[in-house]
């Protein structure tokens, strides 16, 4: 397998590929869903919605804190998840520009 050239594209392009790599499993998509309807959700919460086992579950969330779209505090001996607002809407704001600006004119 030959290795990737990430060098040649700019920071922008590696970004959103980053992103959507992280974004491209469904559990990923499910947990965010599940986080962005609680005021703050502990990892077995997480669980039993889901229905994953919990060391699959905190690797999907290490994978969703890797690109700071979530953050985890402490609350006792357990850890707290929540969506990272500000991540999030610059997020959104990263994706509205890149589909803004893509222009339809092909077949």
């Amino acid at each position: 397998m030959g290795i990737t050239k990430t060098q040649i594209f700019n920071k922008k392009q590696n970004e959103l590929a980053t992103l959507f790599k992280v974004l491209a499993h469904p559990a990923r998509i499910a947990i965010l869903q599940y986080i962005s309807h609680q005021k703050a959700c502990i990892c077995n919460d997480i669980v039993a919605e889901i229905g994953l086992a919990q060391p699959t579950i905190s690797q999907h969330l290490k994978e969703l804190k890797s690109i700071d779209l979530i953050k985890g505090e402490l609350s006792g001996k357990k850890v707290c998840y929540c969506i990272n607002l500000k991540k999030w809407k610059g997020i959104q704001q990263e994706l509205n520009t890149f589909f803004d600006k893509t222009k339809f004119n092909c077949c």
